[in-house]
Formats: C-alpha cells, sequence, structure tokens
C-alpha cells in the first residue's frame, strides 16, 4: 500500500469513529434504595462519553387509574399503607428522548405547569440512569403533554418511566430489572407500576407492587376537570378526618366507642382498625379479580356457559364488592363539582363510577365502546372535558409504548 493510499485510509477510518469514544478509567458508584452513596450495592460502570447526535425515540408514557383505594395508618416513616389495583388505560404522553455532545439533562415542555429543573422526575430518573449506566453525555428529554397535570392519572411517573426506557433505547444500553425497580422506586411511589403495565397490586405506600391477571380492555370514559388536586393536601386531609372521627371535640374516644378504649392512645386505637380494614380489603380484592368469590359472598367472576364475558362480569362484581377510594371521603367535600361529575357519569351510563388517584380525574367503566363514545359525547354537551378510551392489558402496554 503506497504512502498516499495509506494516509487517505487512516483520514477515512478517523472521520468514521469521530465524535464517539471510549474512556478506560473505572469509577466507583455505590447506589442503593435512598439514592447515591448509600450501602445497598456498589457497581463499577464503564464510563462511556456520546459526542455526536443520535437518533430520537419517542415512547408512548401511558396513564393509569385506581380501580379501588384504601388508606391505612400514618406509619412511623410518613407514609400511609395503602391498597389498591392499579390499571393501566390508553391515555398518554409522549416523552422524546435523545443524547448528544456534552453534559447534563435538558427538560423541554410547552406546557408551562411542567417544570424544567431538577424537580421534574424526567430529570430525576436521567441522572439515576446516566450514573447506572456509566454514560457520559447530554441527555434531552422534550415532552409532550396530554394528560393533566395533578390529575390523579400518574402522568408525572408514566412520563419518568417513560424517559427511562427511551434513555436505555438512546444509549443502547440496558438495566436489568432490578436496577430499574431500584431507580424508580427512588423517584416516585409508584412508578414501578408503570415497569409492569397491565393490572398491577399496589401495596405498602404504592411503592410494592405484584402484576396481577389481566383486567380485560374495558370500554371507558375519562374526565379531566379543570382542577389540580394535591396529593399531599388530600392525605392531610384524611389524617384530619380520621382523627376527628375518633375523638370527640374534648380530644376523648367518640361516646360509641369509649368503652374499653379510655386508656388507649390515638395511635394504638388507629393502627390496628386500619390494619384489620386493609387485610379485608385485600382479600376482598384478591376475590375480586382471582374469580375465587369464596370472601364475604362475593358472585364468581368466570363467564357462565350461558354467555357474557369476562370483563362484564368483572364490571358487576366490581360494583358488588362495593370497592371504593377514601380519597372521595376527603376531595368531594373541597370540590363539590367533582362529586356533580362522578354522578353524571353515572347517569350517562357507567357501571361504576370513581375518581381516580386523589383526583382531580374521574372515569367510568361501560359495557361496551359504543356506550363509553356515547357517554363522553353526553358529557361533552354538558361542558365537561370527557373523552372515550379504554384499559390496556400488559401485553398491549409494551407493545404500544414505541411511537
Amino acid at each position: 500500500m503506497s504512502v498516499v493510499t495509506r494516509l487517505a485510509e487512516d483520514r477515512r477510518l478517523s472521520e468514521k469513529n469521530r465524535g464517539r469514544w471510549m474512556e478506560t478509567r473505572i469509577l466507583p458508584r455505590t447506589y442503593g434504595r435512598h439514592g447515591e452513596g448509600t450501602a445497598a450495592h456498589t457497581c463499577y460502570p464503564q464510563q462511556v462519553a456520546y459526542n455526536s447526535s443520535s437518533m430520537t425515540i419517542a415512547v408512548r408514557s401511558f396513564a393509569k387509574i385506581n380501580l379501588g383505594l384504601y388508606i391505612g395508618a400514618l406509619r412511623a416513616d410518613g407514609y400511609h399503607d395503602l391498597r389498591t389495583v392499579y390499571q393501566t388505560i390508553a391515555l398518554h404522553d409522549v416523552i422524546r428522548v435523545s443524547v448528544g455532545r456534552g453534559r447534563g439533562i435538558r427538560i423541554s415542555c410547552k406546557d408551562a405547569r411542567v417544570p424544567l429543573d431538577s424537580s421534574n422526575t424526567c430529570y430525576r430518573i436521567a441522572e439515576l440512569v446516566l450514573g447506572e449506566l456509566g454514560a457520559k453525555s447530554e441527555a434531552r428529554i422534550e415532552i409532550e403533554k396530554q394528560l393533566p397535570v395533578q390529575g390523579g392519572l400518574g402522568a408525572a411517573s408514566s412520563n419518568a418511566v417513560a424517559a427511562m426506557i427511551g434513555l436505555e433505547r438512546a444509549l443502547k444500553k440496558k438495566l436489568s430489572g432490578a436496577a430499574r425497580l431500584q431507580i424508580a422506586a427512588q423517584v416516585g411511589s409508584d412508578l414501578p407500576l408503570f415497569l409492569a403495565g397491565g393490572t398491577v397490586l399496589g401495596v405498602g405506600h404504592g411503592e410494592e407492587v405484584y402484576p396481577l391477571a389481566d383486567f380485560p380492555s374495558v370500554p371507558m370514559v375519562v374526565v379531566t376537570p379543570a382542577i389540580g388536586v394535591s396529593t399531599p393536601k388530600a392525605f392531610a386531609d384524611w389524617d384530619a378526618r380520621a382523627k376527628s372521627d375518633s375523638f370527640d371535640d374534648r380530644g376523648e374516644p367518640a361516646r360509641s366507642e369509649a368503652e374499653g378504649l379510655r386508656h388507649t392512645t390515638p395511635e394504638q386505637l388507629t393502627a390496628p382498625r386500619s390494619s384489620d380494614r386493609l387485610f379485608e380489603v385485600g382479600c376482598a380484592l384478591s376475590a375480586w379479580l382471582s374469580g375465587s368469590g369464596n370472601i364475604r359472598g362475593l358472585p364468581n367472576t368466570g363467564a357462565s356457559a350461558k354467555g357474557g364475558s369476562r370483563a362484564e362480569k368483572l364490571l358487576l362484581d366490581l360494583v358488588r364488592t362495593g370497592i371504593e377510594n377514601d380519597f372521595e371521603k376527603v376531595v368531594f367535600p373541597q370540590y363539590p363539582e367533582l362529586r356533580d361529575i362522578k354522578g353524571a357519569l353515572e347517569r350517562a351510563g357507567a357501571t361504576y363510577a370513581s375518581l381516580s388517584g386523589s383526583g382531580s380525574t374521574l372515569y367510568g367503566l361501560f359495557r361496551s365502546p359504543a356506550e363509553a363514545v356515547k357517554a363522553a359525547s353526553r358529557l361533552q354537551r354538558q361542558g365537561v372535558r370527557a373523552v372515550a378510551t379504554r384499559m390496556l392489558t400488559r401485553s398491549s402496554y409494551w407493545k404500544q409504548m414505541s411511537v
């Protein structure tokens, strides 16, 4: 090979590899439940820097609803024990992720209510993902909002999980399942549910999730009022209500409960009753979803030989079981218009209607897509922001995630 030919080949290879390099220095990082610097486990990722533009990865960020939500006692760590069934639905935001030259994280969104700094869940999860994967690059995350802010649909948590998946794809590196869950739990209580999708049991303070047999793709109507409900305030209102229900104006146990409780502390009074209640709720939810129908007279949910879909059976059983959202007891008095919307959903033909999370979003479940579309149109004519959609099974959730 001539000198001229060799120089040309060297220049071609140099240009081909320009913009991407790998540093061989190994840096230790420690991650745990409470973030960097804890003693959960130590990993030694290879530091990879991306100095060239990458393609943009678009990921659908699906919403969730709560099929019942039960609030238990306030724990020593400041959280409440909860029992709920999460269900992913087809409504979604879109998260676009790319990595390129430089360092840091850039968040963009046209919705002025969405923070663009480190308080954004996408920003916080990107920091952890980049650290775990050992990537040196600038992460750019664009949030296309369609879901309401502070709506009870888990939009911020879903956005963060979508950003995590988008970053993995943009970097062409994948986190382990355990690392995904660990990172998600550090950012927020209900993030882990979006790593499962479909029908999911949530316990603890919502961060412990257990995938359940999928609820069918039930038609539904989602109403998104122009109201933002603060979840911390809703919990504070619940605590105030629980205290006033247990004690009279003088701070003594209520007269109907006074006998046998005169020497009981507030903590002793609240915890056992809440624990017992949550145990009963767990049993009822299990029986309802499994179709065993052996607890408290719940009917069997399997489709009968005479016909009728499993979805319809589950809807009827949901009503009979009396599953409800505890937040309605404190949110509806503060926002009576939300109670009115629930009533409007029921009058429009919903088999079951409920607040989602702490609100303000409400939803109604219907027997057929045609009924859901008709109900949404009826509510829209009344000036209510309503849209017909459907539940997403676990397989549909993952298949439809890529845009």
